[in-house]
């Protein structure tokens, strides 16, 4: 028996595959941890921005947001301007592509320019760990492959998560207490401002 109801029409994939797929997903966010960092244009005001929008993202939650540190420029072009970096973790039911282009995405929003490399930028947005998802795609190498030599990343991941664990490197706390501790590499601790995390 023919008809012309498309919704009794046989479909050419499997839709309640895809269904099931959907809500295993829903059902189970994922970890993840994210960078942020600027040293051009108003950096608080920026970080906090990033924040805003990480946090206005559909299947996005942030759970934390870990205290502003100052760093000097590392490599790069010299001269630059100290960064304010900071760490967020999160929950989501995006996959690490998706949460990745939305990191891209808030980049370009902040008017991100990539001509030079490690050089000076408004905002940079970095997928630091998703879950303990390890890729070696260039695309998106997961865990971020210099997280554990940085302490502009550990200090504040430490801040926002001191139980934190960097996949195959071992905890947060200790990789940073191998490197000198929050003090060392030209970061510190700005105490007189704050990112506020999203309601």
């Amino acid at each position: 028996m023919s008809t012309s109801d498309p919704t009794a029409s046989p479909t050419t994939f499997d839709l309640e595959h895809r269904l099931d797929s959907v809500d295993t997903t829903l059902q189970n966010p994922r970890t993840a941890v994210m960078a942020l960092g600027s040293n051009l244009g108003n950096r608080l005001e920026t970080l906090q921005g990033a924040v805003d929008l990480l946090a206005d993202t559909p299947g996005v939650k942030i759970t934390a947001v870990s205290a502003v540190f100052e760093t000097e420029a590392l490599g790069g072009p010299a001269e630059q301007p100290n960064y304010y970096n900071a760490v967020v973790v999160l929950r989501t039911t995006l996959p690490p592509y998706s949460l990745l282009e939305r990191a891209n995405a808030i980049e370009d929003a902040f008017g991100r320019e990539r001509k030079v490399r490690w050089g000076a930028r408004t905002l940079d947005v970095d997928v630091l760990t998703y879950q303990d998802v390890l890729s070696s795609d260039p695309v998106l190498l997961l865990p971020h492959p210099r997280a554990h030599e940085r302490v502009f990343v550990l200090a504040p991941w430490h801040d926002a998560d001191p139980a934190g664990e960097l996949p195959g490197r071992g905890k947060v706390g200790e990789l940073l207490a191998d490197l000198g501790g929050e003090g060392a590499q030209g970061v510190r601790r700005r105490t007189d401002i704050q990112l506020r995390l999203p309601e």
